[in-house]
């Protein structure tokens, strides 16, 4: 039986509070699907080190909170061009807070940067969730 390292324990602890963390922002369901789907795979250690060191090493420093982290992964994920992801943290920043005026600025606001082409795919994905999550955009509603 060999003893854990102090460096072991401390990549344990930032992976267990990311973890949680993970949890908290994206719902207990899906990441405990994401990480029984990955187990056994060459996916696992994957997993593992995005709840280390993303969630863990970049969603628990202090100086920003959740909604403002949800708002500049809007922006970083449309230069990505990742629709699914987008999709995620659409859901993840309204939990967080952000309002469906802040998300669709987000969008017309990286248009600017990374071009039309990459902006428009980025708003289709954007107006499905958020009718999957809000309903329709009326003219009644105002944020």
């Amino acid at each position: 039986m060999t003893q854990d390292s102090p460096l072991d324990l401390a990549h344990q602890t930032v992976f267990e509070a990311g973890l949680a963390v993970r949890k908290e922002v994206l719902g207990a369901e899906y990441v405990d699907a994401a990480m029984t789907r990955n187990a056994g795979t060459d996916g696992e250690e994957l997993q593992k080190f995005v709840s280390e060191f993303v969630w863990g090493g970049a969603w628990t420093r202090p100086g920003l909170d959740r909604r403002s982290r949800s708002l500049i992964n809007l922006g970083i994920l449309i230069a990505l061009s990742q629709p699914h992801e987008l999709s995620v943290h659409v859901r993840v920043g309204l939990s967080n807070g952000l309002t469906r005026t802040e998300i669709t600025e987000a969008v017309i606001h990286a248009t600017a940067y990374v071009g039309v082409p990459m902006g428009m795919a980025a708003m289709r994905v954007v107006q499905e969730t958020l009718t999957a999550e809000l309903g329709p955009l009326t003219a009644e509603v105002s944020a």
